[in-house]
């Protein structure tokens, strides 16, 4: 029977309790307050008559607004074979256990007696697509779906009361209860899913680090007459020294030096060491540059604290008596609080200079003490000339040093053969030794000290050997790209570093074509990628995304090259 039939006026209470009565339920006004106060649950629905919902529009029912605290409430669900009513909202809802990983299995039970398969397949496919039922004897089943979200909607029908058919008898009627269910599959599938996850982020990262890791250096050759030759060439030519050394390091190391190469070994150590007049001059050359930005410096500092005095010289003027009554209040406070900010920088700046001023006296009185008064004309005040004077007074503590020696085992022998003798001399003599033996102690620590001296100017000797080798090598790879690259590629090139400037993310190789073929048709795809291959110090490709969503994306990473130089 359709329910637009059974539409009837709320002004008769009576007819409102006897449609409730028919459908199961206790009769409840729409405010809540029972309508029979002896109304007998344990009558059963009327037969013949369908089970209606009294929300439906077709009884004429406006329900009140429901505000956004209340429970969603439930409908009766109608099926071909079988009618759910809803559990009463005012209890509790159903308990569930805990949802196990990957969840797509639910237990059903409260099941009819008469309920069969293919009344089970009629209510939950409703929910989503059922991959397997397994129904016990009992009054219960299994129902694996085929996706996770359908189990929430199969939740939804728990605490419904099924009634098959017309029949109110109890094999016919139960009260549903779905719960999760963990299953072994479920189980399985979801820890066959996490392991590709897991298997597609560990090929992203070892992607990435692929990219990130530096090139290994090629194999050093073993030695010949051919490549000692051409190793002794590269040897004096600055820009190939950093290769060279360490293929003439590599060949010490292995045991390379026998006796007829022991000549050729020992020229190239010869020209490796000629090397150390090239590098201090360049150091000198750079420290030449680094006094002239401290005095530079100096200048524009001495400049600035000028320009502050008259700007405080300003403010002083202006709070004297003649000037200062004119003023008014907010006026006089905006100068006073002006003129502390401008003493204070002022004062900062001052600090700062006469710091640099007094660092300039203490270099200067360090050298008066180091440096001997004929150093001033001569060319040995170079860091060279300091090494040389070092080993120099190395040599001649040592001569000294073994002279205390042979004089100390002198005395001793003559000690042993002499006969014994008055204590006078006795005492002489051992005065004389003790003051040798201090002496050689004495001339011990110096020649220590100055080792220490010589092993410290040697690293930093190697340190700006160093400097200077990658200084080269960055500027001839520059040359060489400049060289190598064609001018009829300049425009493309700066027209896709302002496109890919603007896009920090990157770009695909299609959108950028897309985009220069706005500006030249005849550009092709593949022409763009081999250009942007070519400068690997402008451009470089990422990959983004996981799994099927790869992309393959261009940046511009100019201003990281010019970061790192």
């Amino acid at each position: 029977m359709d329910a637009n039939s059974l539409a009837m006026p709320m002004s008769d209470p009576n007819a409102w309790a006897t449609a409730m009565n028919n459908l199961g339920m206790a009769p409840m006004s729409m405010t809540g307050q029972p309508i029979m106060p002896d109304f007998d649950p344990s009558l059963g629905m009327m037969t013949g008559i369908a089970p209606m919902n009294p929300m439906m529009p077709g009884l004429g029912i406006v329900p009140p607004p429901v505000s956004q605290d209340m429970p969603i409430v439930k409908e009766i669900i109608h099926c071909k074979s079988c009618t759910l009513f809803p559990p009463n909202p005012n209890l509790p809802p159903p308990a569930t256990r805990e949802r196990p990983p990957g969840c797509k299995t639910v237990f059903v039970g409260g099941l009819p007696e008469n309920a069969t398969e293919q009344l089970i397949v009629e209510v939950f496919e409703q929910c989503g697509s059922i991959i397997a039922i397994r129904k016990s004897k009992k009054n219960f089943c299994h129902i694996r779906f085929a996706e996770e979200h359908t189990v929430d909607k199969a939740l939804f029908l728990s605490g419904y009361r099924i009634r098959l058919g017309s029949s109110t008898d109890k094999k016919d009627t139960g009260r549903l209860h779905v719960d999760f269910a963990q299953a072994r599959d479920d189980l399985y599938e979801w820890e066959c899913r996490q392991r590709m996850l897991a298997r597609e982020e560990r090929h992203r990262r070892r992607i990435e680090e692929d990219r990130l890791r530096p090139p290994s250096p090629p194999p050093i050759v073993h030695f010949s007459e051919h490549e000692c030759s051409q190793l002794g060439e590269k040897l004096k030519d600055d820009s190939k020294f950093a290769e060279a050394v360490r293929v003439l390091l590599t060949w010490v190391e292995r045991g390379e030096v026998n006796r007829r190469n022991a000549n050729n070994i020992y020229s190239m150590i010869q020209s490796s060491n000629s090397h150390i007049r090239r590098l201090m001059n360049e150091k000198a050359a750079h420290e030449k540059e680094m006094e002239e930005a401290k005095e530079k410096f100096k200048n524009a500092l001495a400049g600035i604290l000028v320009q502050f005095e008259q700007i405080v010289s300003v403010f002083h003027a202006a709070s004297k008596q003649k000037a200062w009554d004119h003023f008014s209040k907010a006026q006089r406070k905006n100068l006073d609080m002006w003129r502390k900010q401008a003493e204070e920088i002022r004062n900062i700046h001052n600090e700062e200079l006469m710091g640099i001023r007094r660092e300039e006296e203490m270099e200067m009185s360090d050298d008066d003490m180091e440096d001997a008064p004929e150093s001033k004309d001569s060319d040995d005040s170079g860091p060279l000339a300091q090494v040389e004077a070092l080993k120099e007074e190395n040599d001649s503590l040592r001569c000294q040093l073994d002279a205390y020696r042979n004089e100390v085992e002198l005395l001793k022998q003559e000690q042993g053969k002499a006969q014994p003798q008055r204590s006078e001399e006795d005492a002489t003599r051992q005065q004389q030794l003790s003051f040798l033996q201090q002496a050689l102690q004495g001339m011990q620590k110096q020649l220590l000290k100055l080792r220490e001296d010589l092993k410290q100017r040697e690293t930093e000797l190697e340190k700006n050997s160093e400097e200077k080798q990658q200084l080269e090598s960055q500027i001839q790879s520059l040359k060489d790209r400049i060289q190598a690259f064609p001018t009829s590629h300049a425009l493309p090139v700066r027209i896709i570093s302002t496109f890919l400037h603007v896009h920090p993310f990157g770009a695909s190789i299609e959108y950028i074509c897309s985009y220069l073929q706005r500006l030249d048709t005849k550009i092709s795809t593949t022409e763009v990628e081999t250009l942007l291959g070519r400068l690997p110090c402008t451009f470089k490709q990422e990959l983004t995304g996981v799994g099927a969503s790869l992309e393959k994306r261009w940046k511009f990473c100019g201003f990281e090259g010019i970061k790192t130089a």
